[in-house]
């Protein structure tokens, strides 16, 4: 074992990000970024505010910059109120893609209120035409075959870097799909208790991804946990 010690130098979190390799051969890199409490709550209270403190919103935009594609479940997007996806540190902004079975988002929400910054939505192919056309007055509107983590990544497949930030359930399908390269968590100070989701929820990943820890930084309250897969 090797002790941790929280005395180290500052760390920058954009040059922190920077400086992490990704790279997988002939496919995106996928990576997650999850905060939760001490005791796995990634939901307080309807959603992750309440567990976010001003390190991790920061560590949060630095690793959002390292993406070509920004992926997230409708659900999040209404709980979280996403707005359009916006540079940091001068590098381009990441596309943001919606992941929607039903087509389930208000055509008025604020992640379309940038026409410059088009969002993709991405819905299977039983989901009703006259929504997706109403939606495609705001949004790129993609039907694939295959709405499963696989069929998204399929979809993805010429990225090379891909962010899934949930919620939940759909982190479940990637990490049982075991499609995760690299997962960023972090864990807040706080004990919630209560019947919140895990970060990943839905079928079991058979066998479990073997992660290993690559690297652990913490903030003023929050601690940061980097694992790759090994």
């Amino acid at each position: 074992m090797i002790r941790y010690s929280p005395d180290g130098p500052e760390v920058d979190p954009f040059e922190y990000q920077s400086s992490l390799e990704r790279h997988a051969d002939g496919r995106p890199w996928i990576m997650s970024n999850f905060v939760t409490s001490i005791d796995g709550a990634a939901v307080i209270e309807g959603g992750s505010s309440a567990l976010n403190d001003d390190d991790d919103k920061a560590m949060f935009l630095a690793m959002r910059s390292m993406a070509d594609f920004v992926v997230v479940g409708s659900g999040t997007v209404k709980a979280e109120d996403y707005g359009p996806m916006r540079s940091y540190h001068g590098r381009p902004a990441p596309h943001l893609v919606i992941v929607t079975g039903r087509l389930s988002v208000d055509p008025g929400a604020r992640v379309f209120s940038d026409p410059d910054k088009r969002v993709t939505l991405l819905t299977g192919s039983d989901s009703d035409p006259d929504r997706a056309e109403e939606l495609g007055e705001v949004a790129d509107v993609i039907v694939l075959r295959d709405l499963s983590a696989s069929g998204i990544a399929h979809y993805l497949r010429m990225a090379g870097t891909v962010l899934v930030e949930g919620g939940p359930s759909l982190m479940g399908q990637f990490v049982a799909a075991g499609l995760i390269d690299e997962m960023a968590w972090t864990i807040a100070p706080l004990a919630a208790a209560g019947d919140s989701p895990r970060m990943a929820h839905g079928p079991a990943a058979e066998p479990p991804v073997e992660m290993k820890l690559d690297r652990m930084l913490h903030g003023d309250r929050s601690l940061f946990v980097r694992y790759v897969r090994s």
